[in-house]
């Protein structure tokens, strides 16, 4: 047989049934019952504080949650929407940058964006410091190499692609010699790896495995200084934009037009290029996904596939030199990166939280479990002292 369970209550109500049938005086119980009494008062004067506190943090959750959520499409509001702001940006700068005929004339304007550029990255550096700590690491935030890595070469090959530009800037050189546009390669390349790095390890650092393909959406809204990285982010795009217009233009009207184009041509075809590329940001919000599929469908061919072929096929070196066993590695490999790359970025895309407030922005929701546990403690500290009732 199984021993019936008996509470601590019952035992000593029982006790003091015996003392009293043996004629034993019962014991003094005035300082449990005050104690009781007590302890009875704190509780619920501690549950009135803890539920006038909960509903202060509910109102501040929804007021916070009201000023950070952004309405990217707001009938009521248009004049602050953000389909409209692309437009506006897109038609006052934009398109005025776009319709230079000469590509020199941009580089005082691409000095700005790697002026703008730095103070994005001291932005994000500064934050590793400030806000990594109160962010919770990820589990297994630390293993190298997962499987999406191959969509994350992508993603990196895209950072470095410039080959459809490069006899454009050439030829906009003072004296284009090889010696000169050799050393301007190796420079440019070093910095921007350089400055790839620190964007890279200094967002995952603050985030790990909560890193967005945009890192800005990681971000609180309340943050003044990312709100300024925002729109040195935003004034950059505007000024790299034309550049990438330009070789677009160069090539259409070198394909269909024989390299020369009227001024009523060259209008009319810039605000096709830029109505067209407006459009697609208008429709597509999440930049993770941008990012993949233009890295293995444009930057992996660019970089690793066609320079390679091109130097098999043309080069009269033999088969041991260095530069052609260089190019057979390279050829299979962007084929890769291109092929699975593809596969994974439809069938396993990234989360994309656009607009949306991470939850490390809102630092009540990590009070509740002190809360509970407090109002535990109290309660078991209650239900002990009611022993006091059994006389």
């Amino acid at each position: 047989m199984e021993r019936p369970e008996v509470s601590f209550p019952q035992a000593l109500g029982v006790y003091i049934a015996l003392l009293a049938l043996l004629g034993i005086p019962k014991p003094r119980v005035e300082f449990a019952e005050i104690r009781y009494t007590y302890m009875k008062e704190e509780v619920e004067e501690s549950n009135n504080q803890e539920e006038i506190e909960g509903r202060r943090r509910r109102r501040r959750r929804r007021r916070r949650k009201d000023e950070c959520e952004i309405e990217y499409f707001d009938p009521e509001n248009l004049l602050i929407g953000h389909h409209f702001i692309i437009v506006l940006s897109t038609v006052a700068f934009t398109l005025p940058l776009s319709l230079y005929r000469d590509i020199a004339k941009l580089g005082k304007i691409s000095l700005i964006s790697t002026v703008l550029t730095t103070l994005i990255l001291g932005i994000v550096m500064a934050r590793v410091v400030s806000l990594g700590p109160h962010i919770p690491k990820t589990e297994d935030a630390w293993t190298f190499a997962k499987p999406s890595a191959i969509q994350a070469v992508g993603v990196m090959s895209f950072a470095f692609i410039c080959h459809h530009n490069c006899f454009l800037v050439y030829g906009s050189l003072e004296e284009p010699t090889v010696a000169k546009w050799s050393r301007i390669i190796h420079v440019s390349t070093l910095i921007s790896v350089f400055i790839s790095i620190l964007f890279a390890a200094c967002g995952y650092l603050t985030f790990t495995g909560y890193t967005q393909g945009d890192l800005f959406e990681n971000y609180c809204r309340n943050d003044d200084l990312v709100t300024f990285g925002r729109f040195c982010y935003g004034v950059t795009v505007i000024l790299t934009y034309p550049i990438e217009c330009f070789v677009t233009r160069e090539v259409i009207a070198n394909v269909f037009f024989g390299g020369t184009l009227s001024s009523v041509f060259h209008i009319i075809l810039t605000v096709v290029i830029i109505t067209v590329a407006t459009l697609v940001s208008l429709l597509i919000d999440c930049l993770g996904i941008v990012l993949e599929l233009n890295g293995v469908l444009c930057a992996a061919p660019l970089i690793f596939i066609i320079p390679s072929a091109c130097y098999l096929k043309l080069s009269e070196e033999p088969r041991t030199h260095s530069d052609k066993i260089m190019s057979c590695v390279m050829l299979p490999i962007g084929a890769v990166v291109m092929a699975v790359g593809f596969v994974m970025a439809v069938t396993n895309p990234q989360d994309c939280t656009h607009g949306q407030e991470m939850f490390y922005c809102f630092p009540d929701n990590f009070s509740l479990t002190n809360i509970s546990i407090s109002r535990f403690q109290l309660t078991t500290q209650l239900s002990i002292l009611n022993v006091s009732i059994f006389q």
